[in-house]
């Protein structure tokens, strides 16, 4: 097995893809549409990582259970308050980190989680469990 290289994709399982695709192409604005009409399939790709939002089933289902992915945020504050406006749901943090930053998890409408990181100062900012 040869090394492996950076992140290809990361799937995101929910139960009606197209509805999950046209939420997250309002979450991350800057990701491109991706067709495949020979799979019955679209996706998001963005800097070069594809989000592939896919039917959740029997052996994956959709939900908070596991590994998370972080998204890089320029304003942790503003990203949470635009998810959130879009339905997404704060369920943990934010959280100070190094480097005057914060983490925070939000959950997208189908329960699963989308992780942030970035510039934040806790004095001034409400919290999660």
């Amino acid at each position: 097995m040869s090394a492996a290289g950076p992140i290809a994709a990361v799937l995101i399982h929910v139960a009606d893809w197209r509805a999950g695709l046209a939420w997250y192409q309002r979450a991350f604005p800057a990701a491109q549409a991706v067709d495949l009409p020979e799979f019955d399939f679209a996706c998001l790709e963005w800097q070069g990582v594809r989000l592939e939002i896919v039917r959740a089933d029997a052996k994956v289902g959709s939900g908070a259970a596991g590994s998370v992915v972080y998204w890089r945020s320029g304003d942790l504050d503003a990203d949470i308050h635009r998810l959130t406006g879009l339905g997404a749901a704060l369920y943990r943090g934010p959280l100070a980190i190094e480097a005057q930053q914060g983490i925070c998890q939000l959950r997208d409408p189908w329960g699963n989680c989308i992780g942030l990181r970035g510039p934040w100062t806790p004095a001034t900012k409400t919290r999660t469990p």
